[in-house]
């Protein structure tokens, strides 16, 4: 008999805890106001994390505007600065009234352009002999000419120059065929 008065004190033991669990659950679940207030907290800082971000995005656009713009005043100072020599030149070649000596410093003074030219990495374009290219070439004559080639450039009215792949200016030529 025992027995059955064990049982029933056992059941009732263990409803006890089970309902004694379910409360200390129910303790630890937060309150509508706990969780409110922890988004609140969480939204707080993803707001100020996105301020920062924008204003870390802001001053890079601003950085890189302001290095743009002082990469470009270096580059033209550098070219200026590789020209005024040229421009010395070409002031004293035109004090000379002797048309032989202006004719020398003329062709010292051209010279020297190419010097500096090829010092910025500029090259020429469009040469007697090479091959038409509609990429490089402006072609303002066409001669029909068996004894030339096809495309062959056959005079040159003004030269072309390229920077890398980039075109400064086309060549203007006559071409055969």
């Amino acid at each position: 008999m025992k027995e059955n008065k064990n049982e029933p004190l056992t059941e009732e033991a263990n409803k006890t805890a089970e309902a004694a669990e379910e409360t200390a659950e129910a303790a630890k679940e937060p309150t509508a106001e706990e969780r409110i207030a922890a988004l609140e907290a969480e939204l707080k800082e993803k707001n100020d994390r996105y301020l920062r971000m924008a204003a870390e995005y802001d001053n890079f656009r601003r950085r890189s505007r302001e290095e743009k713009a002082a990469t470009y005043a270096d580059a033209l100072a550098d070219t200026v600065g590789e020209l005024l020599p040229i421009i010395d030149n070409l002031e004293r070649a035109a004090m000379y009234d002797d048309g032989e000596k202006v004719k020398e410093g003329l062709v010292m003074t051209a010279k020297s352009v190419s010097a500096v030219l090829e010092k910025l990495g500029v090259e020429t374009v469009g040469a007697v002999g090479e091959t038409f290219d509609p990429n490089l070439h402006n072609a303002v004559f066409h001669v029909e000419d068996e004894s030339l080639g096809e495309g062959e450039i056959v005079e040159v009215f003004q030269k072309g120059y390229k920077k890398g792949n980039k075109i400064i200016r086309f060549a203007m030529v006559k071409t055969a065929n």
